[in-house]
């Protein structure tokens, strides 16, 4: 009997896509976007469930209701795998893959969260029981020593960084007027 465990991965944005819209509601700040097709490329069949938010898996988390504040002091999520296989063992990753900003990901892959030996059946039904494991760490040296290749399933969701923001970053609009103008005398 061979040995496998498969991977579960939630990747926590923690940067800004900025999404262009026509939607009559663009200016309404609790609106559920999905997230655009180049950063849902890890949408494969996890839900992530926080307080007062629902599933959050494949979606931008609405700037209402402070939630993108409130988020960091929630406790862990409910995450659920509908389609795990029930004999099989899990790891569940959530890291931030462009810690602390998307402008700025110095601290690639922050580990949020990691537990190992989950059961399937408890996956499947958002019981995230099994070995939580902590400190600082590498993804990728992780992923290489237990052998471990795609993910099984993933998700991820978006929260606004501040250091992101573009008002933040914009030059200095204004005056329209040279800084060295010297006066006629």
């Amino acid at each position: 009997m061979g040995w496998t465990m498969r991977l579960a991965v939630a990747a926590l944005f923690l940067g800004v896509t900025m999404v262009a819209t026509e939607d009559e509601d663009e200016n309404d700040p609790c609106v559920y976007e999905a997230l655009p097709d180049n950063d849902a490329v890890l949408c494969k069949g996890l839900e992530v469930f926080y307080p007062e938010l629902g599933n959050v898996g494949c979606m931008f988390v609405p700037v209402c209701n402070n939630y993108r504040q409130k988020i960091t002091h929630w406790p862990e999520p409910i995450v659920k795998f509908p389609w795990a296989m029930e004999g099989a063992t899990y790891i569940l990753v959530m890291v931030d893959p462009d810690a602390p900003s998307r402008s700025s990901p110095s601290a690639q892959f922050w580990r949020h969260w990691l537990v190992t030996d989950i059961k399937g059946i408890d996956l499947k039904k958002g019981k995230i029981q099994g070995q939580e494991l902590t400190g600082s760490w590498k993804m990728d040296r992780f992923l290489n020593r237990f052998h471990l290749n795609e993910p099984e399933a993933s998700t991820q969701f978006m929260t606004q960084n501040y250091q992101d923001s573009p008002i933040l970053q914009a030059p200095d609009q204004g005056s329209s007027e040279p800084k060295n103008k010297t006066k006629p005398r």
